[in-house]
């Protein structure tokens, strides 16, 4: 039989190194849910945060060294959903929901459903979406700010009966906003192919020695002002469209009542 040159063969095999790290992150999210079932809940919010530099990583490397394919995106959204949609609700449920019962046990639920909801969502506007913006807030900020305040309420040795509330409202709040259309800022658009200037430097290096000084700390205060972040800047966007609106309207005023006046004052001339 004749041979169809025209056939495509598609490339078999997947690339390690993205993957590897992938891998890593899947990992280290499925390790925060044992350790949360263990009891050992700031092991676990520090793995969140290992799945959050792990996750961070592959994306990059798979640009930098040009090895990204459709395998690579989703397994990076399955890896998400293991490690930022389950293993966070997971440790809230069993270090303060489990407490509330039925209605600890829907807090957590909202929360996985939502970042479900919120991934589906953004790989479906891959190509249309602005990559300036993630529209809403992104699951791994998500459970940055859940890690953190978990990791932080241990170092006051508040006990998660005692928080119980309030951590039901954060969950559900976070998975609010990973559902909503505020814009958030994503950086990609920061290019590290090219040169920066010496101050940008040294305020990466300001930043380590800050998380290192107090990894919980800081690491909360962060990813909560990350979190507050898209509703202040949407409400400034809304106030300034409203301010714009107003001086347009006053300029459209003055501009009509000075061509009253011109006209009246024409009408007058042609009388006399």
């Amino acid at each position: 039989m004749p041979i169809n040159n025209h056939q495509t063969h598609r490339p078999r095999g997947i690339y390690l190194l993205p993957n590897l790290l992938t891998t890593a992150a899947i990992f280290a999210g499925f390790y925060a849910i044992g350790a949360a079932f263990k009891g050992h809940f700031n092991t676990a919010a520090m793995a969140i945060y290992l799945a959050m530099l792990m996750d961070g990583l592959d994306g990059r490397v798979a640009r930098l060294t040009n090895t990204q394919s459709a395998f690579g995106a989703e397994y990076d959204s399955l890896s998400d959903m293991v490690s930022f949609g389950l293993a966070p609700p997971f440790l809230a449920y069993s270090w303060a929901l489990a407490t509330l019962g039925k209605v600890g046990f829907l807090a957590a639920f909202i929360y996985v459903a939502a970042t479900a909801l919120r991934l589906a969502r953004f790989n479906t506007q891959l190509g249309t979406a602005d990559k300036r913006f993630f529209q809403g807030l992104s699951c791994t900020a998500s459970a940055g700010i859940m890690a953190g305040l978990i990791w932080v309420g241990n170092l006051y040795h508040l006990s998660g009966q005692v928080l119980s509330v309030v951590a039901a409202v954060i969950a559900i709040l976070c998975a609010l906003l990973m559902v909503s259309k505020i814009r958030y800022h994503s950086f990609k658009e920061i290019d590290l192919h090219n040169r920066v200037p010496f101050i940008t430097v040294l305020i990466v290096v300001l930043v380590f020695v800050t998380v290192y000084f107090d990894p919980p700390r800081v690491l909360c205060l962060v990813f909560v002002a990350y979190g507050l972040s898209g509703p202040i800047l949407t409400l400034w966007n809304i106030r300034k469209k409203r301010l714009s609106r107003r001086r347009l309207a006053a300029v459209i005023n003055i501009n009509l009542k000075k061509g009253r006046n011109q006209l009246h004052k024409n009408l007058h001339g042609n009388d006399e």
